[in-house]
């Protein structure tokens, strides 16, 4: 079957939080259900999932804030690797995000990971030098 790339519905939310956790995305202090549920309250036709018709193979969470677009929890299925997964959900995010006038996009890469840094190379995506900062404001238990 042809993948299909579209914004998460709510049978989606497991088959992704299953995905995200397969593939390392997940951390500790942040709970993806709730990740989730705030991507959906502010942008839910950025939040895309991948599908092969039976099930959920790939997700990336995009968002704008007026001044850039971010991407976020970009996962595919480790058995569908290689298949363009990934190239379309970048791609299709980036569509959404320029139709809304954003004019960049940006992500973080965990440092080490080489192979994700590369990825992204290979779609045209450049290395600023800046530092990210961050502040927790709320807990995820």
């Amino acid at each position: 079957m042809p993948i299909v790339i579209r914004p998460l519905g709510d049978p989606d939310v497991e088959p992704v939080v299953s995905l995200w956790h397969a593939v390392g995305l997940t951390r500790p202090w942040n709970d993806p259900h709730r990740d989730i549920a705030r991507a959906r309250a502010v942008w839910p036709d950025l939040l895309l999932v991948a599908s092969d018709g039976v099930r959920v193979v790939g997700s990336v969470v995009a968002g704008y804030d007026g001044h850039r677009g971010w991407l976020y929890y970009l996962a595919t299925d480790p058995a569908r690797r290689g298949e363009g997964i990934g190239r379309m959900l970048v791609a299709e995010a980036e569509r959404r995000l320029e139709a809304l006038g954003c004019p960049k996009v940006m992500l973080m890469v965990r440092e080490g990971n080489d192979a994700v840094t590369d990825f992204y190379d290979t779609l045209g995506y450049a290395r600023d030098a800046t530092s990210v900062l961050g502040k927790r404001l709320i807990a995820d238990d």
